[in-house]
């Protein structure tokens, strides 16, 4: 009998992606499960016989797998800003981009505020439900000063709906962009507040429209939970005085140009004089 925190997979989607049951409900008669998706920001549902439980060893080549493909991002990174580095005026010293992180998703809060720091990266992460974003961003930002703020948690176009654009068939955009919104009536400028917002299948046109440089998901696909990671690493080390490239930027993510898009952005590091001897 499947219960709350067990791993499962949809006969209907042909196994492909792992969930973590999260609720159980009684909806026209059936059981429903609500699933969200162990290394993908999605939210879904399904009834119950049509899910298949995943043994331990299943879960964990399922993870090894992603944990692989993200280490190859992360020493693909270092790497190149070791070269960088190597390459620069030693009587220099950097100071990368703040970075200020609110997620629906507590789990996965954890894990990019322990990445944005395995990258050096100075960050604050803080767990706020999709819904609720749009009514404390603004206090948020006031009481958090940041160059750079990040805005996700779950999302997923509904079952059943058609239009790409409404916001009704989304599970989230609609607080995705209303955040949005009053994060850019806090700071209008575009290079003082760099954004980026949304999650799997999120109304990616909708959410650049309101004002973020960097948003999800242009081909309504599935994205990974490190991607907003990666995405902001690349604007916090790139210099004050430079765009970041946007080609550039999205082959750094997990999820590439069908995920995640974005507009031209200047960069967040500064470079400071002379380096101090302690």
């Amino acid at each position: 009998m499947l219960k709350v925190g067990d791993i499962v997979a949809r006969q209907s989607h042909k196994q492909d992606l792992f969930f973590r049951i999260e609720q159980i409900m009684l909806m026209k008669g059936e059981r429903i499960a609500i699933l969200k998706g162990i290394n993908l920001r999605l939210i879904a549902d399904a009834p119950l016989h049509d899910l298949i439980q995943k043994s331990p060893a299943e879960v964990a080549h399922y993870q090894r797998e992603d944990d692989q493909d993200i280490y190859n991002k992360l020493r693909f990174v270092v790497n190149q800003r070791k070269f960088v580095q190597e390459t620069a005026q030693d009587e220099f010293y950097e100071i990368p981009g703040r970075i200020l992180h609110l997620d629906g998703d507590e789990d996965y809060l954890k894990q990019c505020i322990k990445t944005y720091q395995q990258l050096g990266l100075e960050a604050k992460g803080i767990c706020i439900s999709e819904a609720e974003q749009p009514k404390k961003i603004r206090n948020v930002l006031q009481e958090n000063p940041t160059d750079i703020v990040v805005l996700t948690g779950h999302d997923g176009f509904l079952k059943g709906k058609k239009d790409f654009r409404s916001l009704d068939s989304y599970r989230s955009s609609r607080y995705f962009v209303q955040s949005v919104l009053e994060a850019r009536r806090f700071q209008p400028n575009r290079d003082a507040l760099v954004i980026f917002a949304g999650a799997c299948q999120s109304n990616y046109e909708a959410i650049i429209s309101a004002g973020a440089n960097f948003a999800s998901s242009p081909k309504r696909t599935l994205i990974h939970a490190f991607d907003p990671v990666f995405i902001v690493e690349r604007i916090a080390f790139t210099p004050i005085d430079r765009m970041v490239s946007l080609k550039e930027i999205i082959q750094h993510t997990v999820t590439g140009t069908d995920g995640l898009g974005g507009i031209e952005t200047r960069g967040q590091l500064r470079k400071g004089y002379p380096r101090s001897p302690y």
